[in-house]
């Protein structure tokens, strides 16, 4: 594992933040390391300027059968903000080996969950070994929500036989998974007007609207009620999970360990045992952000929020937009003026029966010992709706756990899943190579 270690901390070393503060030279550094990792490989690869300013990786490794599978595999070089430093035990950008892990920014998310797909790649197309043809795309939008990566896909004109997304986790430490189902997003910021300056509070509050009161008022039209379940308008199109499905979910950890693992406490009495339902096969709505005004005595003319409903399979966010737009406006005190915006991401899903999902169980029994655990994924990963557009299943798995950290300080990633990102990329090129 000497290189790909090595390559991992080289890569982690490159502040590629699009999050936050951002950091444009780091990025285009991060994009032009990848670029250079396929060309020494024997390989094409360049630089493709987006609109949105981070550019996309773009690369080939040719197969030396000519009538190979062509797989796709993506990832993405820019992380989020590291945040505030003194919450980190070591540097953000200068990865530390401790207790068997790397902790870094972007250890887990997803510089290292991915390299090994490229990593692999790059050793056999060197050796003239590969079974596939590989395409690679990598991107430096995907913490900002940019659609930069999906008018790519859109637009290429040669598409894939399949695409690999190493960008989620396992079951637990030794249960490998497939995820074949992915929530999309709405993604909403309001701002509600209720005056034209700041009035003094003790002159004239109680009778002049504040628009925090106006705001939080809209607000709890669209927050789950006390069974969890957010509002018929914004569950429109839900499909149940199958009963198959849902006897699964019960080999997993158990709810109430999965939130006590990230230090987070169930919303309700049954939120723990609905834990898997409820962040895979439910829409689900979370307040990110309420501001506006300042600790003084005034009656507040303008606040805003920032909000998101994760959609599910069946959903449409063009549809739950517009409802959760109406469900704000209608919950409004009179006076109030409402501002809406919103970014929308469509969910996805795979058929566990088709022959790339296949070849990747067999790709993952091999390389592990055991057969893969089907499940579904909570986030968002918009790009894979654009590839199911084009016809491209997509084989989405990954080696993170819960205690990775991502998105918060101390991020790490277990070196042992470095080992199993690599075994299972070079059981999924062997498989994937078989299916022609």
């Amino acid at each position: 594992m000497g290189d790909l270690l090595e390559e991992t901390l080289d890569w982690l070393r490159i502040p590629s933040i699009s999050a936050g503060a951002r950091d444009e030279e780091a990025l285009r550094h991060a994009a032009a390391w990848a670029i250079q990792r396929v060309r020494r490989a024997g390989g094409t690869a360049e630089m493709v300027d987006t609109p949105g300013g981070a550019p996309l990786v773009v690369g080939e490794l040719r197969s030396a059968k000519k009538n190979a599978p062509t797989v796709l595999i993506y990832g993405h070089y820019d992380v989020q903000d590291p945040g505030d430093p003194e919450l980190w035990d070591s540097p953000p950008f200068e990865p530390t080996i401790r207790d068997g892990r790397i902790y870094a920014r972007g250890a887990t998310d997803d510089k290292g969950n991915f390299l090994p797909l490229l990593h692999v790649a790059c050793e056999l197309g060197k050796a003239g070994q590969l079974p596939v043809h590989i395409r690679v795309l990598i991107e430096g939008a995907e913490e900002t929500g940019s659609d930069d990566v999906g008018e790519w896909v859109r637009q290429d004109a040669r598409g894939a036989d399949v695409a690999i997304v190493f960008d989620s986790g396992m079951v637990d430490a030794d249960r490998p998974a497939l995820t074949v189902a992915t929530r999309g997003m709405v993604m909403a910021h309001v701002e509600v007007r209720t005056g034209t300056q700041t009035a003094h509070s003790g002159l004239y509050g109680g009778a002049a609207l504040n628009a925090f009161h106006a705001l939080h008022r809209a607000l709890a039209a669209v927050l789950p009620g006390a069974d969890g379940r957010l509002p018929e308008p914004l569950r429109a199109g839900v499909q149940p999970p199958s009963a198959a499905e849902v006897e699964a979910w019960a080999t997993l950890p158990d709810g109430a360990s999965e939130l006590a693992g990230v230090g987070a406490r169930p919303a309700d009495p049954t939120a723990a045992a609905e834990f898997y339902t409820r962040t895979t096969a439910e829409p689900s709505l979370d307040v990110h952000r309420v501001s506006g005004g300042q600790a003084r005595t005034i009656v507040v003319p303008v606040a805003e929020a920032d909000l998101s409903v994760r959609v599910v399979s069946g959903q449409d966010p063009d549809e739950i937009a517009a409802n959760l737009e109406r469900l704000l406006r209608e919950a409004l005190p009179d006076g109030a003026e409402l501002t809406f915006s919103a970014d929308r991401a469509r969910p996805s899903a795979s058929d566990p029966e088709s022959p790339a999902l296949q070849a990747a169980a067999r790709a993952f029994e091999k390389a592990f010992g055991r057969a893969p655990t089907l499940v579904r994924s909570g986030g968002s990963i918009p790009v894979l709706a654009d590839f199911a557009a084009r016809g491209i299943p997509v084989i989405l798995s990954g080696f993170s756990l819960p205690d990775d950290a991502l998105h918060a300080p101390n991020e790490s990633y277990r070196l042992v899943a470095l080992e199993q990102g690599a075994a299972a990329a070079r059981a999924l090129y062997e498989e994937l190579g078989a299916l022609k």
